[in-house]
């Protein structure tokens, strides 16, 4: 089966069913120009790309946009990726720097009064996650709710974490525990 072949067969795979040596393989051949494999990369890592954007920003639209925005970004620096590496958690960071960077945005907006937010229904929570959680999560800051969401909702370690936000680990320790003590307080209430 050749790279090109054996990119489209991989194309369904999800990102936690591809394995290192598979997802190494696409890379290189996504390196060489194989739009199989860009495809497959695409079809594997999209959803969890999403549900970060989703996670950190709180907006669908925003999320699509967010992780569409992301993918093109890894793909443009794509020559420069150690495929030694995991592709995950480097899209990851691309994707949770975006995500707080719209969120500061946004906030700096609604502070300025140059955007009238309307109120719209919420669209639904991520499977798992319930309005009471989504809504505590959207009061926290940008940094610390990207640390909430990589730590408890995706299952990264605060090491990993660290190097995927390029931060020190203390830093992210740090961030954890503010905003597990704010959602602790929001969710208990009064």
């Amino acid at each position: 089966m050749g790279a090109e072949s054996s990119a489209v067969a991989a194309a369904g795979v999800g990102a936690e069913r591809l394995g290192a040596r598979a997802e190494r393989d696409l890379i290189r051949d996504a390196q060489r120009g194989s739009e199989g494999a860009l495809t497959a990369l695409y079809r594997s890592h999209w959803p969890m790309a999403h549900r970060t954007a989703y996670l950190v920003v709180h907006d669908a639209a925003a999320a699509e946009d967010i992780a569409q925005d992301a993918f093109l970004a890894a793909v443009h620096a794509l020559h420069r990726f150690d495929r030694r590496r995991p592709f995950g958690p480097w899209l990851h960071r691309i994707v949770v720097n975006r995500s707080i960077d719209w969120s500061r945005r946004q906030t700096l907006r609604r502070e300025a009064g140059s955007e009238r937010l309307e109120d719209e229904a919420a669209p639904d929570a991520p499977a798992g996650i319930g309005g009471e959680l989504m809504q505590a999560l959207a009061e926290l800051p940008p940094d610390q709710r990207a640390a909430v969401v990589l730590r408890h909702l995706l299952g990264y370690t605060p090491g990993e974490i660290a190097r995927i936000l390029g931060l020190k680990r203390g830093t992210v320790n740090s961030r954890l525990r503010r905003a597990l003590d704010r959602l602790g307080e929001t969710l208990e209430g009064p």
